[in-house]
């Protein structure tokens, strides 16, 4: 009798399921889903870092104790966290409280001002850096500055100002501070500009690489230690305000591993990186790409993401790119003819990818024009014959003018791609060079998709283009540039859900990452409550977006003035003259 006892006693109790209580819970959303079968909720119950429950209020209340944090959304849209594919975080923090942004400024007038007024908190020593993420046609005026209202606005206070990858401006005390003179010559690939006496106007202009404007940004005086450290968690805070929560960093030019990671790398230990930050290692040097390759390789462990038991948040290394060789970049410079790839392109290239393959490294690859992917998948192809891919991750970054039959190659590779919204800050460029009707569809993302490829939308901030993913949500559901151009065709462009999806869970399917992108039980708790509801605001709107709360893996890590209770508190900005402290980050005037 006794043991029948305890049988049916365990029986008994296997079949009752003992709910975990929430940590937090979000109530009276507006909640888009993402999961097909569920796609909209009310509330949400977070459990640690993942979600437990989602459902109507009544439903996820159930699982409030004592010690859960309730938050009230008051009616507004709650999202999936973004994820951007493609963006340089980790470069960008180490300079973002050194620089003047005109991302979102609306009129020459106001950029000029922002330029005056900095020039008065400038101390010697500093400079006034401009740079990108800005353009003409956003521009009341619908032009640039000129080199005296830059040297009119700035006056002893030297300066740089990046348009694009297509040019810079320094002023009057910018050259001097440079050595700049009549006899300085243009670097391969670059021009700097004389007057009719021969002398440097301060024009920069890349033609078309874009080695000479960021080789010069690079000689301009870096933020110390503790400055960086600041820098880098302001700019992380400002992304964490736009909705961002997760970021696939691209590497970048003169952002050396591991030295210049060193500052992520620290926080990262602390616990103080608010968002999800895989990263890739970029080669530095033409000519010594497969020596760094061979060193990284035999440096980091990819299936070791760095969880070091006191950051839950991703923080790793992904893979190589997006530059694998100096030879196979093409540079978007559309001021300018295509470049032409030299003819090594293929064997450095093929030496890097094999590398990488058979270290079984994902890897990422810049690549803008169609007659550039054509050849860089004759190199993918030809290790896969060596070397089978076997559903190794790997994608192209950008993809603008890619054609039908290379969309189908890479299908048959098992690759993707991460599109960005390069064309809403180049698209009129585009189009005064290729024409409309070739913009019509660059990128073909509704191609993409109905082929079944993986995506990943983002920016290519903060040079190229604005850091701002709204902006890049704006252009691929409108097809419009920053100017207002209808760049690319209406039928091409995508429903508002469809594009959130590309950035929130298209970003972790491009590495082939699970539970994560979604508001779904199960999934880590990366969210945002929006300040507008994106699903069915006008579409001008769009770009003014901003998250009122921003919970990543688990955590609040951002919160307005609204939930300044739940939210950590501000970090001043430092040093004292840094642009952030006057102007913030992306401007609305």
């Amino acid at each position: 009798m006794k043991t029948i006892y305890t049988v049916s006693l365990s029986l008994l109790f296997a079949g009752v399921s003992f709910a975990q209580k929430a940590d937090v819970i979000v109530i009276n959303g507006k909640v888009t889903t993402l999961d097909d079968k569920n796609p909209e909720v009310q509330a949400v119950a977070i459990s640690g870092n993942k979600i437990t429950q989602v459902g109507t209020n009544a439903q996820v209340l159930k699982l409030k104790s004592k010690q859960t944090k309730i938050i009230d959304a008051k009616g507004n849209r709650v999202i999936p966290g973004l994820f951007d594919s493609h963006l340089h975080v980790i470069r960008g923090g180490r300079f973002y409280n050194t620089e003047l942004r005109w991302d979102g400024v609306t009129s020459l007038k106001r950029a000029l001002q922002m330029l005056k007024e900095q020039a008065s908190h400038t101390p010697e020593g500093q400079w006034i850096r401009v740079v990108g993420g800005w353009n003409e046609y956003q521009f009341e005026e619908k032009r640039l500055p000129t080199i005296a209202e830059i040297n009119e606005a700035t006056g002893n206070v030297p300066t740089f100002i990046l348009y694009l990858y297509g040019k810079a401006w320094l002023n009057k005390s910018g050259i001097q501070k440079l050595n700049i003179n009549a006899d300085t010559p243009n670097p391969a690939g670059g021009l700097i500009e004389k007057d009719n006496d021969g002398n440097p106007t301060g024009l920069l202009v890349a033609e078309p690489n874009a080695f000479i404007l960021y080789s010069t940004l690079a000689k301009l005086p870096e933020l110390t230690k503790e400055e960086k450290v600041n820098s880098t968690l302001q700019y992380m805070t400002e992304l964490n305000r736009l909705g961002v929560t997760a970021v696939m960093d691209a590497g970048g030019g003169f952002q050396n591993f591991p030295d210049d990671y060193g500052i992520t790398e620290e926080l990262n230990k602390q616990g103080k990186i608010t968002m999800r930050l895989p990263f890739f290692l970029f080669a530095q040097k033409k000519g010594t790409e497969l020596a760094d390759y061979t060193k990284w390789t035999g440096m980091v462990e990819i299936d070791d993401h760095g969880h070091n038991g006191i950051n839950e948040v991703d923080y790793h290394v992904e893979g190589g790119g997006e530059n694998l060789v100096a030879d196979a970049a093409d540079f978007e410079n559309f001021l300018f003819p295509r470049p032409e790839l030299p003819a090594t392109m293929e064997k450095n290239l093929k030496d890097v990818i094999s590398l990488l393959v058979k270290k079984r490294w994902p890897f990422r690859l810049h690549a803008t024009y169609n007659e550039s992917i054509s050849r860089d998948l004759d190199v993918i192809e030809a290790v896969n014959k060596e070397t089978p891919l076997n559903g190794l991750v790997w994608f192209f970054d950008h993809a603008e003018t890619i054609s039908e039959q290379n969309l189908q190659r890479i299908k048959a590779l098992g690759g993707g791609i991460a599109i960005q919204h390069r064309m809403a800050y180049q698209g009129e460029s585009f189009i005064h060079r290729y024409g409309k009707k070739a913009a019509l569809a660059a990128p073909p993302v509704k191609r993409m998709l109905e082929l079944g490829l993986p995506v990943g939308l983002g920016t290519d901030g903060t040079r190229v283009a604005s850091y701002n993913p709204w902006v890049s949500l704006y252009w691929i559901t409108t097809g419009k540039t920053i100017g207002g151009t209808q760049v690319m065709a209406k039928e091409n462009t995508l429903d508002r859900k469809t594009a959130l999806k590309l950035f929130t869970k298209g970003g972790f399917d491009l590495i082939k990452e699970q539970s994560k992108g979604k508001i779904e039980k199960g999934y880590f708790a990366d969210l945002v409550i929006l300040d507008k509801d994106y699903l069915s605001v006008e579409d001008e709107a769009i770009k003014g977006i901003t998250s009122k709360l921003t919970i990543v893996d688990g955590k609040v890590v951002y919160g307005n003035d609204e939930y300044k209770t739940v939210a950590p508190a501000a970090l001043p900005v430092i040093p004292e003259w840094s642009p952030v402290k006057y102007f913030g980050g992306y401007q609305t005037k």
